[in-house]
């Protein structure tokens, strides 16, 4: 108040009252509030864009609703990759390759703990070797006991048309133990212009090659080393005419021709073939049959045998004919 009673005022005129420096910068950095009233919901657009938008949105708001764990999305993922490799590995047919990739690394992590295989005892063989028997098994100088797997071993043991029968046991902690139980070579069986070795049971034991199967029964025709059995035990009930036979085809899968070793086909009946084997072994012994001029005999009707003799027999027969009919003694007319 100055002396004549007034109150001092400011030179400038009154206006709006600033506010501090820290309130002005904090007022600059806020955004700017919008009135509700004013703001307005932008148009929806219109067409696939806007409605796939909408899909997607919809989309998220459902997966944020079941309030998924933290981590799925990269489980899934990673499962998702893990299932892309595996259909490719099937598809490009490289699982084998897999597995033995996993059997290797195995392996190796088992020789590394010192478990691997030291020695190998065998028992059983006689016609395969040592080496056949052990590649068969699958042991290798790399393979550890503690993840052979025994029954794979047997199985691929009985692979081999050899092995009838194995048995593999782990010693621990540096031993295996392998027993194996050979078929041994039953007959030799023709077929498809080719000679194999099979067994009694018919299994094939490997082409013939070896000199030492030369005294094994010959079978020919298909079906003919299934059905071998059985018709060869009925031959050795007469053994003279199992030592003539060169060989036993199976004609038709149903009846046996013989083929002796002077080159005498012998036709055998569909059933009843004891009957004509007794037969053919009693003409041998009394009528000395199989040792005449003839190139076949057939047994298959039982109350009849028919042969069928050579050509240069044949044509005696006829010359010895035309000699014995009376000559014409009238004369020509």
């Amino acid at each position: 108040m100055d002396g004549g009673g007034r109150f001092a005022q400011p030179l400038n005129p009154p206006g709006p009252s600033r506010p501090p420096a820290g309130m002005a910068a904090e007022r600059r950095r806020r955004p700017p509030r919008r009135d509700p009233a004013r703001i307005r919901p932008s148009p929806a657009r219109s067409g696939p864009i806007g409605s796939f938008e909408r899909r997607l949105h919809n989309c998220a708001q459902r997966i944020e609703a079941l309030n998924l764990p933290h981590g799925l999305g990269v489980a899934a993922s990673a499962l998702i990759i893990f299932a892309s490799i595996l259909y490719g590995t099937v598809r490009g047919d490289h699982l084998p390759d897999a597995f033995a990739s996993f059997d290797e690394a195995r392996d190796y992590v088992g020789t590394a703990l010192g478990l691997h295989i030291e020695a190998v005892a065998l028992s059983g063989q006689k016609r395969l070797s040592r080496e056949d028997v052990v590649a068969s098994a699958g042991v290798t100088g790399r393979t550890s006991l503690l993840f052979f797997d025994v029954a794979r071993a047997r199985d691929r043991l009985k692979d081999n048309p050899w092995i009838l029968e194995a048995t593999v046991q782990k010693l621990y902690p540096d031993r295996l133990q392998i027993g194996v139980t050979e078929r041994e070579a039953f007959a030799l069986w023709q077929h498809d212009g080719r000679v194999f070795v099979i067994a009694a049971d018919g299994t094939v034991l490997e082409p013939y090659t070896a000199q030492h199967f030369t005294n094994l029964p010959l079978l020919v025709g298909q079906g003919a080393a299934t059905r071998a059995k059985d018709f060869l035990a009925l031959l050795e009930r007469y053994p003279d005419i199992r030592n003539d036979v060169r060989a036993a085809g199976l004609v038709a899968e149903r009846r046996w021709n013989l083929q002796l070793r002077n080159g005498i086909d012998v036709r055998l009946p569909e059933i009843d073939v004891d009957r004509a084997l007794a037969q053919l072994a009693a003409l041998k012994h009394d009528d000395k049959l199989t040792t005449r001029d003839i190139t076949a005999i057939d047994l298959r009707l039982p109350d009849r045998v028919t042969v069928q003799l050579s050509d240069a027999a044949a044509l005696a027969r006829d010359e010895a004919l035309k000699a014995k009919k009376p000559k014409n003694k009238g004369g020509a007319v």
